[in-house]
């Protein structure tokens, strides 16, 4: 499954997610029936410790569904840990720098190589014993790595960060980049917008897979993929939980006269 969900980013088709934050057994027969073809885990806001993420891992991979995970912060070490739980793919948090992507690339597609081996093989791969090369390169044939650009830093060094080998994709935070472009959550702003369509074109242009990511209605969801973008991560679970159960409950309500709610908006992650 994991080749085949790779082949479908690097030939620009679609592909379907959710971010899932709770890691009950009973989840991942729910989310199969959804038809996903992938699954975000969020280490970076979420309190899912190691031994949980595994079992969510391996629990979705069971059913082909992709893992993909989001560790805390740009570290290669913590990188190693997810894809040791069973992750596909790593989205590191926050990168704004060539250096922090090419650490990132390393721990995704150089394992198991770490310290001042891995810095020169990352520098020169030609370098490494052909052998070695081809055990690397089977090994982590299948692994992703995304990084999310949700800064204006980011976007300063985009063409820069888009040309790193190694890269498959990228996620774009809205919250974040929002913010650090002193529009918090103006979504329709059109200096947002402008910001998020030069970003994917450009991504676009370099062959990776781009998608971004809300927790409210599907025609934000709707509005980038037909933009370009082939990564749909719509909502959360608790999201989507919260979203129906404030509806269905003011329904209720609204029938017995009792007073209802206004309905909010997911959680940010």
């Amino acid at each position: 499954m994991s080749h085949l969900f790779k082949e479908k980013l690097h030939q620009g088709k679609r592909v379907y997610g959710t971010a899932i934050t709770c890691a009950a057994p009973l989840w991942p027969a729910t989310v199969k029936r959804a038809g996903l073809d992938f699954v975000f885990l969020d280490t970076e806001h979420m309190p899912l410790n190691r031994a949980e993420l595994a079992q969510m891992c391996q629990h979705y991979r069971a059913l082909d569904i992709a893992p993909i995970v989001r560790i805390s912060r740009p570290d290669p070490f913590q990188a190693c840990i997810a894809l040791d739980a069973g992750a596909t793919g790593i989205v590191a948090p926050y990168i704004e720098t060539v250096t922090e992507l090419r650490d990132l690339v390393g721990a995704t597609k150089f394992r198991p190589l770490k310290g001042e081996r891995l810095q020169k093989a990352l520098q020169n791969p030609d370098e490494l014993e052909p052998e070695l090369t081809s055990y690397i390169q089977n090994r982590n044939k299948d692994t992703l790595c995304i990084a999310n650009i949700e800064s204006l830093p980011a976007l300063h060094n985009l063409d820069q960060l888009l040309a790193v080998p190694g890269l498959d994709g990228i996620f774009v935070g809205p919250h974040d980049l929002s913010c650090s472009l002193g529009l918090p959550e103006k979504y329709d702003h059109p200096e947002f917008v402008r910001s998020v369509q030069s970003l994917m074109h450009k991504a676009r242009a370099n062959d990776l897979a781009i998608g971004i990511h809300f927790s409210e209605s599907p025609q934000r969801q709707l509005f980038w993929v037909q933009q370009g973008m082939n990564i749909i991560i719509h909502s959360s679970d608790i999201a989507l939980f919260g979203q129906r159960l404030q509806t269905d409950i003011n329904t209720i309500k609204q029938e017995l006269n009792d007073e209802s709610i206004q309905t909010g908006k997911g959680p940010v992650i």
